[in-house]
Order: C-alpha cells, then structure tokens, then sequence
C-alpha cells in the first residue's frame, strides 16, 4: 500500500517566497527595462533622423529605423558660419569653468569645516541661501555690467566659481574623513594649504569627480548668460547657436539648401528646418554623451560616502 507523502510546511513557504521574489524581479527588471528604452528613444529618434531622408525626417515617417541613410546633414551643418569658434567657447568655458568651480568649492568647504575659521556657521549659512533666494535677473544684469563683464568671456567662469550646491556636498564628505589623518600632518608643522592639497584633495577625489560632472554639464548646457551679456560673436556658446538655430531653422535651411549649388541636387539630402534642428541638437548634445557614461561610477559613492555620519 501506498502511503501519501506530505509536503513540509517550511518547504511550501520556501516555495511561495521563491516564486513571489521571481514574480518582483520579473516586474522590477521589466518596468526598468520599459523606463530605460524610454529615457534612451529620444536620442535615438533624434539621430536616425539626422542620417535618414530630409524629405521624409520632415514629414515625421522616420520613427524606428534610418531611412536613405546618409551623413550630408552632418557635413552641410559644420559648415555654418561661427559655428566652429562657437564650440571652441563652449569648450573652453566648460573646461576653465569646471577646474576652477571643483577646486574653489573644495577650497571652501575644507575652510567652513575648521573650527578656528572667523564666524565660519554664518559664512556657510550666506553661502547655502543663494541656493533658494537671489536678487533676480535685472540686479544681476546690472552687477555683471558694472564689473565689466558683459562681451568678456569671463563672465562665463567668474559668477559660478563657488557653487553653494558643490559646496554643501563637500563639506559634507570632508567631515567624514578621520582628522586624526589631518592632525598627524599638523604636527609636523604642515599649514592649512600644505593639508588641504596633501591630504584632503586626494582623499576627495570621489565626491570631486561628482562635482566635476555636475559642474561641467551646467557650463556645458548654459546659454542665458549668452543671450543677456554678449553681443559679440565670437563669444557665443555653441548652446546659444542651437537656440538661435532652432529659432530660425527655416531661414538656415534655405541658406544651406542655396549653398550646396544646383548641379545635381540629391532632395534627400536637401536640408530642411527639421533636419537643421535635430542635426544641430545632436552635434550640441554628444560631448556630453560620450562623457557622462565614464563619470556615472562615480556618482553613488561620491554622495552616499559622508551622508550618514555617526
């Protein structure tokens, strides 16, 4: 005779808690899959359409892949005018601006951290209130005029040296390294600066190099400071030439389209405002791009490490 086997109770729980935690990771994996796809289609949308057919890109029928592929919006938009030293002042700001926004705003942080420091809460405190309240634009138009700083490239790097935001962040790491590191450089007469440069910025490189991305993609991305203070051309930020672009794609089409001759015009690669703007977008946005990946590692642990003090 048979006997009926009987299931153990702690077995059949196991089971229900393996299935529930497929089940979550199932739904977790899908929906960050769907929200990925969803964050990357527009850059892929924008580039399909920059290398598909002008006439089609216009009449919106380029949706999932390239149609006619070609590059000739890419070579007929390098040539625009300005365009060039453009992108050599965006460069130029991004970078000069970065170096001097992460090592100025470490420098801060590292002195609101010593106690020795004159009135050094009330300091830190003015500092992180320009976060939530400034004067507004036309005070702050005025100031930048009465510095000299409109049509000089300087006022791109000068007003965002000190960052409240990198600020706080730094500070924030910096109280999380052991002082006992800083006191034995102390004691072998070493001063603040000899400190600062020796021991705090190498062991800051992680919360930095976060500073450096959050720094370099504003300069990057800025183009008010363009439009209120320049009117030289040769100051314009390859952002505020996109913005102008796009305002005026279809007049720049027409330039392009009359530039590129009439002997054996291929209207695929006749360029229209749609292809203007999206081939200008995407030139704009791939530094950027290439960039960030590279610098993302750095993220979690730049901020998380000296959140949690204690």
């Amino acid at each position: 005779m048979h006997t009926k086997r009987t299931i153990p109770a702690n077995r059949l729980k196991r089971n229900r808690t393996s299935i529930g935690a497929f089940a979550f990771h199932l739904i977790n994996y899908t929906f960050f899959f769907l929200f990925t796809l969803l964050c990357i289609y527009p850059f892929y949308y924008i580039f399909i359409n920059t290398i598909s057919d002008n006439q089609l890109t216009a009449r919106g029928l380029v949706t999932l892949y390239p149609i006619g592929i070609h590059f000739e919006n890419y070579v007929q938009v390098m040539k625009i005018p300005g365009l060039s030293t453009a992108a050599l002042v965006s460069v130029g700001r991004t970078v000069l601006g970065t170096m001097l926004t992460v090592f100025a705003s470490a420098f801060v942080s590292y002195l609101v951290t010593k106690q020795k420091m004159w009135m050094r809460s009330f300091w830190y405190r003015f500092i992180v209130i320009t976060m939530y309240f400034n004067a507004g634009i036309i005070p702050w138009y005025i100031l930048m005029m009465n510095l000299g700083l409109t049509n000089n490239f300087f006022a791109y790097v000068l007003p965002g040296i000190v960052s409240p935001f990198c600020v706080v962040l730094v500070k924030t790491y910096i109280e999380s390294i052991p002082s006992a590191m800083e006191e034995s450089a102390q004691i072998d007469s070493a001063g603040y600066w000899v400190r600062f440069t020796r021991i705090i910025l190498p062991l800051c490189l992680p919360i930095l190099a976060t500073v450096t991305v959050f720094s370099a993609v504003w300069q990057w991305n800025m183009f008010q400071d363009t439009l209120f203070l320049m009117t030289d051309r040769k100051l314009y930020t390859l952002q505020f030439v996109l913005y102008r672009y796009i305002n005026q794609s279809t007049a720049l089409a027409t330039i392009i389209k009359n530039t590129q001759g009439a002997v054996t015009i291929d209207l695929s690669a006749v360029q229209t405002p749609t292809s203007v703007r999206m081939t200008v977008t995407m030139i704009v946005v791939a530094p950027i791009l290439f960039v960030y990946p590279f610098f993302q590692r750095y993220f979690v642990g730049g901020i998380m490490i000296g959140a949690v003090k204690g």
